[in-house]
């Protein structure tokens, strides 16, 4: 069910990527130092660069995941936009299960990023409230990869979306807002900080 999921939201993503003028696809993103165009590559990255390729490379950045990712997306890059594009159409269903986050992790990333890319952009592109639901409940659950939600960051919390009836956690400090701005709060985005209330929003900050 989760791939499919993750499929639905990769052709959504790539149908926006098709609306998108030359100046918003070298636009910044919210994450940090990624335009459009890297984040479109990064989407295609698990597709197309394999475990051992990966492992390789990772040993010339002395085992750090976050500067490999970033190699491999800035040379995927590269290419050009429509090729990206169709890759990432054609690559939609493949199931992939990266180690430590699973297939949830590639799922996570087609929600968050997809928003990574639409809010600095001032566009309402976003994944169904379904979809943040199913994920937010994963994000909230113990155990869940320090690389999508840090340990601790929500102890004591009680998140309650203003826009479906979705709660999680039994904290005394409250934070209320979409279920969007929850979700991406959650995982690190201060951009969707002005959107929440509650007196859990320094935490979350």
């Amino acid at each position: 069910m989760i791939y499919e999921l993750t499929r639905q939201n990769r052709l959504m993503i790539a149908d926006l990527l098709d609306t998108l003028d030359d100046t918003q696809w070298e636009a910044a993103t919210l994450c940090r130092g990624w335009t459009v165009r890297h984040l479109a590559a990064h989407f295609v990255q698990p597709m197309l660069v394999g475990f051992g390729q990966f492992f390789v490379a990772s040993i010339r950045f002395r085992g750090d995941t976050d500067r490999t990712v970033d190699h491999f997306t800035r040379k995927l890059a590269r290419r050009p936009r429509a090729e990206l594009i169709a890759l990432l159409r054609a690559h939609a269903g493949d199931h992939v299960d990266p180690p430590r986050v699973g297939p949830m992790g590639p799922f996570a990333e087609t929600c968050v990023h997809l928003r990574d890319i639409a809010r600095p952009l001032g566009l309402t592109a976003d994944v169904p409230i379904e979809h943040w639901r199913r994920l937010l409940d994963y994000l909230c659950s113990p155990g869940v990869a320090p690389a999508l939600v840090p340990p601790g960051r929500l102890i004591g919390l009680h998140l309650v979306a203003t826009d479906t009836d979705w709660t999680s956690g039994a904290g005394p400090t409250t934070v209320t807002g979409p279920i969007e701005a929850l979700g991406m709060a959650v995982t690190g985005r201060r951009a969707a900080l002005p959107d929440l209330s509650g007196p859990g929003v320094e935490q979350l900050a």
